[in-house]
C-alpha cells in the first residue's frame, strides 16, 4: 500500500510540470517569426542608359615598306613601348644610297654647266656692245643658260627623290604607343615600291575612344540637357565598364557627336574618350558606357537584393499595418551604386519591405517586424 500511494503522489507532483512544458513549448512554436525591414531612401539621382560599344586608340597606323629590298631588322619586341622617332624596321639600302651618290654628281653636274653658260651670257652681252657678235649668239647663250638653271632644279627634285627613297629604308615611330609584333621575319624580301607593304601597326593608347551608337531620340533629350545646362548631369565623367572587371574604374568624356543620324539604323555615332594611365585598356576592347540622359529628383531605392522576380515579374514583401507579409508587385529602374535600383512603381517611402529571409515568408504571414537601416 505505501509504494502504491508514493507512485499516486509521484504522478500528482509530475503532472503539473509536464503540463508547464507543453504550454511552454506552445508558446515558443506560436511566437512570430522576427523579420529585418527597412524604410525605402529617398533621394535625387542621375539617370543612365547603357550602349554596348567598342575602344578605339586615339591614333593607330600602318608601318609599312615603300620600296623595294631585303628586311634586314626590326630591332624591338612586338607589345613594346616605343617613343616617336625609334627605329622599329631596316630595309637593306645600297642601292638607295647608290642612287643618292648619283643625283648628287648629277647636280654637281648641272650647277657646273650652269656656271659655264651664266658665264657665256655675260660675256656674248658684253662682246655685243662692241658688235663683236651678233644678237643671235647672244640669244642663244641667254637659252643655254636658262635651260642649264633648268636642269639644277631637275636635279635638284632627282637627288630629294633619291634621299627620300633612302629615308624609307629605315621605317620609325611615328608617335609614341604600343607596335604589334612584326608580320615578316628579317630576310624577308619586300616589294614596297609598287604598292606599300604592312610591316606592324603601331596604337597610341595613352587614350582611347569608347565609340557607341544611341536612339535618335535619346539625341533629342541630350540636347535638351545641354541646352537647359543641367548642372546635375555631367557628361564629362560617364561610368564605363567591361567584360571582366578590370583593378582600376574608369570614366569617359563625351568627346564626339556624329554630324548625323544613320537613316537605315536611326542612331548616332558618340565617342567618349578614356584616359589609359595604367595600359590596362587595349583597342579593341568590348566597353558599355553609362550615358545620363535624365535627373530624378525624390527617387525611391531599394536595396537590390530584396527584389524578387517570378512569372509575373518582380515583387517585394511588405510588411503592413498589422504586421502582416504583404506581397507586393513593383516596377524598377536602373540600378544605382551597384546595391540600390529605383523603384517606379508599387512602394511609396513609408513602405516597409522586407530585407532578409525572403525565402521563409509568405504573404499574409504574421511576423515581428525588426526595423534596419
Amino acid at each position: 500500500m505505501r509504494t502504491i500511494f508514493r507512485l499516486v503522489v509521484l504522478m500528482m507532483l509530475g503532472a503539473p510540470v509536464v503540463a508547464s512544458c507543453s504550454k511552454k513549448k506552445e508558446s515558443y512554436g506560436e511566437r512570430d517569426m522576427v523579420v529585418d525591414v527597412a524604410l525605402p531612401t529617398v533621394d535625387s539621382v542621375v539617370l543612365h542608359k547603357t550602349y554596348p560599344g567598342y575602344l578605339s586608340a586615339s591614333q593607330s597606323v600602318d608601318l609599312v615598306a615603300r620600296v623595294d629590298g631585303y628586311l634586314v631588322s626590326h630591332p624591338y619586341v612586338g607589345g613594346d613601348f616605343v617613343e616617336k622617332g625609334t627605329v622599329l624596321f631596316t630595309i637593306e639600302d645600297k642601292n638607295y644610297r647608290d642612287a643618292v651618290v648619283k643625283a648628287e654628281a648629277a647636280l654637281a653636274d648641272a650647277k657646273s654647266s650652269y656656271d659655264y653658260a651664266s658665264s657665256q651670257y655675260a660675256a656674248m652681252k658684253e662682246a655685243l656692245e662692241s658688235d663683236a657678235v651678233s644678237q643671235m649668239e647672244v640669244l642663244q647663250a641667254k637659252n643655254s643658260m636658262e635651260e642649264a638653271s633648268a636642269n639644277i632644279k631637275s636635279a635638284e627634285a632627282a637627288l630629294r627623290t633619291a634621299r627620300t627613297s633612302l629615308d624609307y629604308c629605315t621605317v620609325r615611330a611615328p608617335f609614341d604607343g604600343h607596335v604589334s609584333s612584326s608580320i615578316y621575319d628579317t630576310g624577308t624580301y619586300l616589294s614596297g615600291a609598287g604598292a606599300p607593304v604592312k610591316l606592324a601597326t603601331i596604337y597610341d593608347d595613352a587614350s582611347l575612344n569608347a565609340i557607341f551608337s544611341i536612339e535618335d531620340g535619346r539625341y533629342l533629350e541630350l540636347i535638351k540637357n545641354f541646352k537647359d545646362s543641367v548642372d546635375d548631369i555631367d557628361y564629362t565623367k560617364m561610368p564605363v565598364k567591361f567584360a571582366e572587371q578590370l583593378p582600376h574604374s574608369y570614366t569617359g568624356d563625351l568627346s564626339y557627336m556624329a554630324p548625323s543620324i544613320d537613316r537605315s539604323t536611326g542612331t548616332m555615332t558618340l565617342k567618349a574618350s578614356i584616359s589609359n594611365p595604367y595600359n590596362e585598356l587595349k583597342d579593341g576592347m568590348y566597353v558599355t558606357v553609362s550615358l545620363p540622359y535624365a535627373f530624378a529628383r525624390d527617387a525611391i531605392l531599394i536595396k537590390d537584393a530584396s527584389v524578387v522576380t517570378d512569372q509575373l515579374g518582380k515583387y517585394v514583401y511588405v510588411v503592413n499595418d498589422s504586421d502582416k507579409i504583404v506581397y507586393t508587385p513593383i516596377e524598377t529602374g536602373e540600378t544605382v551604386n551597384d546595391t540600390l535600383c529605383i523603384v517606379t512603381k508599387g512602394l511609396t517611402p513609408q513602405s516597409h519591405y522586407v530585407t532578409k529571409a525572403l525565402l521563409k515568408v509568405r504573404d499574409g504571414q504574421k511576423v515581428s517586424p525588426r526595423m534596419t537601416r
